[in-house]
């Protein structure tokens, strides 16, 4: 299977089980952002139930940009934000103190693009998981693409109606098991067993 999809912010499962069942992996590099996507945001397990970790954009006045030249808000301290929710919603689980260092890394560095954060999400993750994907980006767009399957879709978390076999998750016994949440959401509860679910899930 060779897949067309959107590098998103700490991916969800759903986009991890697309790239890691694939063959090859096309990266949509030439849309329009799309506000209230997963380009910029992603869902995690907090002590209270799902949580929404935000990253503010620089809207340009037009309203048209292309995603890869949408920039990062910096003037917030969002990233000490997302960091202080991880640990909240993840430090009982497993395999958080693992890999926490190299989270701690990645939300110290200032990005200006966006979309240059959203790779390096992918990268760190794909580290952590121990796996390689083999990787090409789109240069130019097409509403319709030949020869490739297309999960672009999932980008947009309203379209994305997936669902997974269930896992332990930290905080499962106050609201039970919360489906296709960020992929850091099963990193942090399976550590590198989380390669086998994603390979076993149906799309």
């Amino acid at each position: 299977m060779n897949i067309i999809i959107h590098p998103t912010y700490f991916s969800s499962i759903s986009h991890f089980v697309a790239m890691v069942q694939a063959d090859s992996i096309t990266f949509e590099m030439e849309d329009n952002f799309q506000k209230q996507t997963n380009r910029n945001r992603m869902y995690i397990y907090s002590p209270n139930g799902i949580q929404m970790l935000n990253i503010p954009i620089k809207h340009n006045k037009d309203g048209h940009q292309k995603f890869k030249e949408v920039r990062i808000e910096n003037d917030f301290d969002w990233r000490k934000n997302h960091f202080k929710s991880l640990e909240a919603a993840y430090r009982t689980s497993p395999f958080f103190e693992y890999f926490e260092d190299d989270f701690r890394a990645l939300f110290s560095k200032k990005h200006e693009f966006m979309m240059d954060l959203n790779f390096e999400t992918i990268e760190l993750v794909t580290d952590c998981l121990g796996v390689k994907f083999e990787i090409e980006k789109t240069t130019e767009y097409f509403h319709e693409v030949e020869g490739l399957t297309d999960f672009r879709h999932l980008a947009n978390g309203k379209k994305d109606t997936l669902l997974f076999e269930p896992y332990t998750q930290v905080f499962d016994d106050k609201h039970g098991f919360i489906n296709n949440l960020s992929i850091l959401d099963l990193l942090f509860n399976e550590g590198r067993y989380a390669v086998d679910y994603l390979k076993q899930q149906q799309l």
